[in-house]
């Protein structure tokens, strides 16, 4: 029996999803991305109670802009016996790595900027980031959560997405990976999807699968010295950055280093 895993949630990666109007807070089509969203994650939530888990935790890390950001599930709908995570910002909230966490569960998740099947792909920011690299490797937003999860030597267990994340996050950590493919790009905003159900169908099975066999991938933890480096669009997405303690200016790009990735993300990452 597994004590504790968390689930870190995006919208991007959702069935049925395929629009920047589907995920921005307070455009017309949001809300039926907040159902379709919060659907897939009581589907994770309830393989977690099937295989066991004794504390589940789910984090919100959607940015949806402005008042909604980080606070995309309906809470009315969620399924019970697991603690949700509200508001946070994305890739801070890091209590069940310090108290004990056995696996995560990336449910949702988007590819890396600029990958030429993913829906929606973007790392971070889509007007402010290129690329970003941890340590030589570049990373989408899936690897930087993983980076997150390694400092503490927690595992990523299960991915779920469209067929580029998935192939993305395996590449990344190895075939341990269980993931759910739940659609398929045509373009970056088109998609052959499952239906609802039939994506929470699978996330549930996945996730059962992933949580009672255990062969989980070895975490994400590169050797130190980690460095942090992301490409910047424009010279004026800079100077937030560079008035972090240890982040320096390399040409496009913004770098910052130290003993592990945590730290190293702390430096570099708002904490709000």
């Amino acid at each position: 029996m597994l004590d504790c895993v968390a689930i870190y949630c995006d919208m991007e990666g959702v069935a049925g999803i395929s629009v920047w109007d589907q995920v921005n807070g307070g455009s017309p089509q949001y809300e039926e991305g907040r159902r379709l969203y919060t659907g897939e994650v009581n589907a994770a939530v309830r393989a977690c109670k099937k295989a066991g888990v004794k504390r589940i935790v789910v984090v919100d890390g959607h940015g949806a802009g402005g008042q909604w950001s980080f606070k995309s599930f309906l809470p009315e709908l969620l399924e019970p016996g697991a603690e949700y995570v509200f508001s946070h910002r994305w890739a801070r909230y890091v209590e069940p790595f310090q108290t004990g966490c056995d696996a995560v569960l990336f449910l949702g998740a988007h590819a890396m900027a600029g990958t030429p099947d993913g829906v929606l792909c973007h790392t971070v920011s889509t007007e402010g980031w290129h690329n970003a690299w941890v340590s030589g490797t570049l990373v989408g937003e899936s690897g930087i959560l993983a980076a997150l999860c390694g400092s503490w030597d927690v595992p990523v267990a299960f991915v779920s997405g469209d067929e580029a994340t998935c192939r993305e996050v395996r590449e990344l950590l190895g075939p341990e990976i269980t993931q759910a493919v739940v659609k398929w790009s045509i373009h970056r905003y088109a998609i052959r999807t499952l239906s609802h159900k039939d994506a929470c169908d699978l996330i549930e099975a996945k996730v059962i699968e992933a949580l009672t066999r255990r062969t989980f991938a070895l975490p994400f933890k590169p050797e130190p010295p980690v460095e942090f480096r992301v490409e910047i669009t424009n010279p004026d997405k800079m100077s937030a950055f560079l008035r972090r303690p240890g982040v320096v200016q390399d040409g496009r790009c913004l770098v910052v280093t130290g003993p592990s990735f945590w730290e190293v993300w702390d430096s570099f990452w708002w904490e709000v």
